[in-house]
């Protein structure tokens, strides 16, 4: 049903590994796009994921990163060490892909779990008409909702379909408001005539290699409103000294403070997850962990904030 889809930086994949268990009990398939040349912490990954029995779709032909010159290493590691596990291939198709490389990736990844991910591929008619043609599997379809429109969409009908949506609009951290909208997919999707969706979790679609020193620090967290729907929101609390890039820990006591009385006042609807308990416990500590640290912590709080939000959907 939910497909969140990561990056692979480091503090994505740990926050992946840390969080196994709550995927494979709430029947998540996180999508992962590796950007790093080591494929070591993504082995480890899938593996931490296989174990619990999880499932798992893994971008062959990255459109960021070290490896989007070759898919080679990436698809011998899944042919070598996952086939027949629940992890599949995801075949990226972008403005960039031709049909040839999207026919000869979906001819050499032909099997069950395999995922088209369209994200700005121009000609949806032809491939799927060749598709049919070679016999392919019962490919599953992800699209990215601001690359793929409702025609689009309509070639790939009769297939597995997800829609992703980013509902994390990236700016300056000093310029993001307290709270704002980010998403009503998880309610809305099947009347888009969809069997799941995504998104981009609380790091958004925008990748970068990484930044220079923060100027400002800002803890993002997801929260979903009974009073509007169970529409989804995320609060950004963040600090008040944000002329230079210096004091990251105070800075970010700044923010911690602030999504603290935030909490203790007892109507910003955020989950009590383990997540926001690690958060209670650095704030009595006062110790700063890191930013990818508190960029863990923040995706981990919004897997369970989704996962507690099906499991109260399906149990009434």
């Amino acid at each position: 049903m939910y497909y969140p889809y990561f990056r692979g930086k480091q503090f994505e994949l740990i926050a992946i590994r840390e969080s196994a268990t709550l995927i494979a009990d709430s029947t998540f398939v996180p999508i992962v796009e590796p950007v790093r040349a080591s494929l070591g912490g993504l082995d480890k990954t899938l593996k931490s994921l296989t174990d619990v029995g999880a499932q798992a779709v893994v971008v062959v032909n990255p459109r960021h990163g070290d490896h989007r010159e070759s898919c080679e290493s990436i698809s011998k590691l899944l042919e070598r060490d996952y086939q027949g596990s629940g992890v599949g291939a995801g075949i990226l198709l972008t403005s960039e892909t031709s049909l040839a490389q999207a026919l000869t990736l979906a001819t050499r990844f032909n099997r069950s779990g395999t995922t088209l991910i369209h994200a700005g591929f121009t000609d949806p008619r032809t491939l799927s008409d060749q598709l049919a043609r070679r016999n392919a599997a019962d490919f599953r379809n992800v699209f990215l909702a601001d690359h793929a429109n409702r025609l689009y969409r309509r070639y790939f009908q009769g297939k597995p379909r997800i829609l992703v949506g980013d509902g994390f609009v990236q700016m300056k951290n000093a310029d993001y408001p307290l709270v704002e909208t980010f998403s009503d997919l998880h309610i809305t999707f099947p009347e888009e005539g969809m069997d799941g969706y995504g998104d981009f979790l609380t790091v958004g679609d925008n990748y970068s290699e990484g930044g220079g020193p923060a100027y400002a620090v800002a803890i993002h967290l997801t929260f979903i409103d009974p009073d509007q729907d169970d529409a989804m929101f995320i609060y950004h609390f963040k600090s008040d000294t944000n002329d230079t890039p210096t004091d990251p820990a105070g800075k970010f006591a700044q923010a911690l403070g602030k999504m603290i009385t935030k909490l203790n006042s007892g109507d910003s609807h955020l989950l009590e997850t383990n997540a926001i308990l690690e958060f209670r416990d650095l704030n009595e500590r006062g110790h700063f962990p890191g930013l990818g640290y508190v960029k863990k912590l923040s995706i981990k709080h919004h897997l369970e904030t989704l996962a507690s939000y099906h499991y109260a959907d399906s149990n009434g």
